[in-house]
């Protein structure tokens, strides 16, 4: 039986949404918080006038929209409900509810409003028949027609706030979290035809209907901060619980490079942990198909993180080794994260309970508001070796990577900032 213990659930990097609740009703301000999680920032004032595009819905056949006053140069009734499509040409069909014909017009189209404009149909973010403040923009793309919404910072930071962290959560976590996402928001790297996605592989966005009055206010108590580091706005990833330590950049997003105020640091109100997870090695083993080669023998963590985070390991097979990053194996087989540690007992007996020695939850986490930035090392280990023995063979190993003194876009939605995922996006909700 294999069994399974791990800490956190998201990528690791940034700010945690369950610990900065934590500190938050400690009496931590929001700067505070965010000072805590990005090492060596400062918070200052965006100029006002920004805005973003947002990508709600991709390669549809048809649109279908009301609530809106113009399509274009076009007049419509606002009370009306409208459905847009291609033709073969490249341009869009403008008609009615009923499929009636009103016009053709050049792509792409802008759709304007003096409310907030319902896009029906489910967005990319899950959101069912949503409404957005600001325009959409109709175009062709990706086999059909995309729709993108384009919104001043301030409104969509206020759909963002309450689809990431519950908006019953202090003030002092809410207005972080709008910061956080205001800085992601202006330093995401701009995709084919807007800036950001709805959903985890960049934040969750709800729209005009997700707003409520707690997250509204934090928006506006914050409006036009932002986290910079030697003065300049920084990719403030976040995610939802850390477990008790964040991690360096580098060792958690694929390709990331070092950055000074992306490093570990304790998280002392995040105790998220998930497990005993258990299966037997033939489950083990058709989850990892196409790792694994022959039969299972063995999971051997070769390298850890800052934090115990798994950064690479061996999948050991009857006829041969894989080695694969922590992200990989933590998606094979479905963890949370990648703070994961590795048992086997026999089938009878019960589940291993708590840490091994090579993967235990940081110790030296302060109590009060002060020291809370150090980053803990920790051992190589986890060896998982099916014998049929009780209890762990963990081994012991050199350190992990430490970052150099010394973000950018997802990558992934979490965020997870989403449910979260390990990989891909730097955000994940917390629910």
């Amino acid at each position: 039986m294999l069994v399974i213990d791990g800490a956190g659930d998201g990528h690791g990097v940034g700010m945690s949404q369950t610990g900065a609740d934590g500190l938050a009703l400690h009496g931590y301000s929001a700067r505070e918080i965010l000072r805590h999680y990005y090492t060596g920032t400062d918070i200052e004032h965006l100029a006002p006038g920004h805005w973003v595009s947002v990508l709600l819905q991709e390669g549809l056949q048809s649109v279908v929209f009301g609530g809106a006053t113009h399509a274009g140069p076009r007049r419509l009734r606002i009370h009306a409900t409208y459905i847009a499509t291609t033709t073969k040409d490249g341009q869009i069909a403008l008609e009615s509810e009923h499929g009636h014909l009103l016009t053709y017009l050049p792509a792409p189209v802008t759709i304007t409003s003096s409310r907030p404009i319902t896009v029906f149909g489910g967005a990319t973010s899950g959101v069912i028949d949503g409404r957005y403040r600001g325009s959409l923009q109709i175009t062709p793309g990706g086999g059909g027609l995309d729709v993108i919404n384009r919104v001043g910072l301030e409104s969509y930071v206020r759909g963002v706030v309450p689809a990431e962290s519950p908006p019953s959560w202090p003030a002092a976590e809410l207005e972080a979290q709008a910061i956080a996402a205001r800085s992601y928001a202006v330093t995401s790297t701009p995709q084919d035809g807007f800036d950001l996605y709805a959903d985890t592989r960049s934040q969750e966005y709800g729209g005009y209907d997700s707003e409520t009055p707690a997250t509204n206010a934090a928006v506006e108590a914050t409006i036009g901060q932002v986290v910079t580091y030697a003065g300049a706005p920084v990719t403030t990833y976040y995610f939802a619980s850390s477990g008790g330590e964040t991690e360096n950049v580098q060792n958690a997003l694929a390709g990331a490079k070092p950055e000074p105020y992306l490093t570990a640091v304790l998280d002392p109100y995040d105790g998220s942990r998930f497990g005993p997870i258990t299966m037997t090695l033939r489950e083990a083993a058709r989850k990892l198909k196409g790792l694994l080669h022959g039969t299972l023998e063995s999971i051997v963590v070769t390298q850890r993180g800052i934090s115990p985070r798994v950064l690479s390991a061996d999948i050991v097979g009857s006829q041969g080794t894989t080695t694969v990053s922590g992200l990989t194996l933590a998606g094979a087989l479905g963890l949370h994260s990648t703070w994961a540690c590795f048992t086997v007992t026999s089938a009878s007996a019960r589940p291993a309970s708590g840490w091994d020695r090579s993967c235990a939850k940081p110790t030296d986490i302060p109590s009060g508001p002060t020291g809370l930035t150090g980053p803990t090392g920790s051992t190589v280990g986890g060896t998982v070796v099916p014998s049929g023995s009780s209890g762990p063979t963990a081994s012991t190993g050199p350190s992990g990577p430490t970052a150099p003194t010394g973000p950018s876009g997802p990558t992934g939605p979490t965020g997870s900032t989403g449910s979260t995922s390990v990989g891909g996006g730097a955000v994940g909700p917390t629910g």
